[in-house]
């Protein structure tokens, strides 16, 4: 065993109050850490703070191939025709090896493991041999009742692939916009046998306009392209989703439930989701909803009700990144009242709690092999600023 001590200015282990001037000890050959402490008064420490290695909690590392070729600021309804329009111009192996790319590049840039909406099985064989865990969410459309089946049947056979690729996958739904009801509810069913789900959760105002009034940017778009929509309820596209979970399984639900964006939460969604889920998550994306339509997640409300909010990246075609260090210094940026303590929980041992690897990442834990991530750039009171990187250690 080879013992590596690297010190900072901070260090946050998570499990425990941040050490100022402090340091880590693991082992070289595994990562496994040994020891956390204070540094002695003697003992040169290196500028920035260490943090256990991040947890992606909601990207699409398929659409890589995207990278740059979006327009910004078009709302949902018009990011949703750019998507349909660029989504299917690279091939099999072009998406496979910018997948492996990206990958690599989150691996270095502190990315321990991820929680990933795949479409295809272009990832596949990159997830089974890359060191970032993945749990991939085989997320289907179809807003037609008719293609429930069809749609089931694809996304069994997706689901078959994944098994071989030996990766740990599960059907999830997309969002209440781009599906039946049926294929919803048939959808969430899935994921829910498999203890784990996503759901692209009130990314927009469009999306609250379709379900509350059958009105809006969405609803025009939906009704020009000959779809059908899912129904008016008068109610939140939230409470739309919980009654389509209530379809197929009644509460509570003590299944791992992610709701991803969550731009439109209000107080009455939150008390609705508390009501039925034991185990429910918060992802955020801050600079794929200033990508799409310059807005921001209730960060102040989410906080208030103690959730447990979580950190991604969404895709390259809403982000020019797939940084979780830039996700941070936005949400520092605009909630610069969040400590930086919080905000490394986000983005690490909440992520890791979502798809049930705490007992491995997430903390610096000793035995636990979460991955040693430096943070440089920070100011004056240790928080990040814009000039910020992160880089793993081991």
């Amino acid at each position: 065993m080879s013992i590596i001590r690297k010190t900072a200015s901070y260090v946050y282990t998570l499990d425990s109050q941040p050490l100022r001037n402090g340091y880590v000890e693991y082992d070289d050959a595994d990562g496994t850490i040994v020891s956390v402490g204070t540094c002695g008064p003697e003992e040169e420490v290196e500028a920035g703070a260490l943090v256990p290695g991040f947890v992606n909690a909601h990207c699409h590392i398929e659409l890589s191939h995207l990278h740059k070729k979006f327009r910004k600021g078009t709302g949902m309804a018009g990011f949703i025709d750019q998507i349909n329009e660029l989504r299917d111009w690279a091939g099999r192996d072009v998406k496979a090896e910018l997948t492996r790319q990206w990958m690599d590049k989150m691996w270095e840039d502190g990315v321990s493991a991820m929680a990933d909406i795949s479409n295809d099985d272009s990832s596949f064989e990159v997830k089974r041999s890359h060191p970032i865990y993945t749990r991939t969410f085989l997320e289907v459309f179809g807003s037609e009742p008719e293609m429930c089946e069809g749609v089931m049947n694809d996304v069994a056979g997706l689901q078959a692939l994944a098994d071989a690729a030996g990766i740990d996958a599960a059907p999830t739904p997309h969002s209440c916009y781009t599906m039946s009801p049926q294929l919803l509810s048939a959808s969430a069913g899935k994921g829910l046998e498999s203890g784990y789900l996503s759901y692209h959760s009130q990314e927009s105002q469009e999306e609250e306009d379709l379900l509350m009034s059958g009105s809006g940017a969405m609803y025009e778009n939906r009704k020009r392209s000959g779809m059908s929509t899912p129904p008016v309820t008068g109610e939140s596209s939230l409470k739309y989703f919980l009654d389509r979970l209530a379809d197929v399984k009644p509460a509570p639900y003590q299944e791992h439930i992610l709701l991803v964006h969550n731009v439109c939460l209000g107080q009455d969604d939150i008390n609705a989701v508390k009501a039925v889920m034991h185990n429910p998550f918060f992802a955020i994306c801050p600079l794929s909803n200033i990508f799409i339509h310059n807005a921001l997640p209730p960060i102040a409300l989410m906080r208030e009700n103690k959730l447990d909010i979580a950190i991604g990246t969404d895709s390259l075609s809403s982000n020019d990144d797939l940084d979780m260090m830039k996700e941070i210094v936005c949400l520092h940026t605009n909630f610069p009242e969040v400590p930086m303590v919080e905000l490394f929980t986000w983005a690490s041992l909440n992520g890791a709690r979502f798809l049930g690897k705490e007992n491995m990442l997430g903390t610096l834990t000793p035995g636990k092999r979460p991955g040693v991530v430096l943070v440089t750039g920070l100011d004056a009171d240790g928080n990040v600023t814009e000039e910020s990187k992160s880089k793993r250690l081991i």
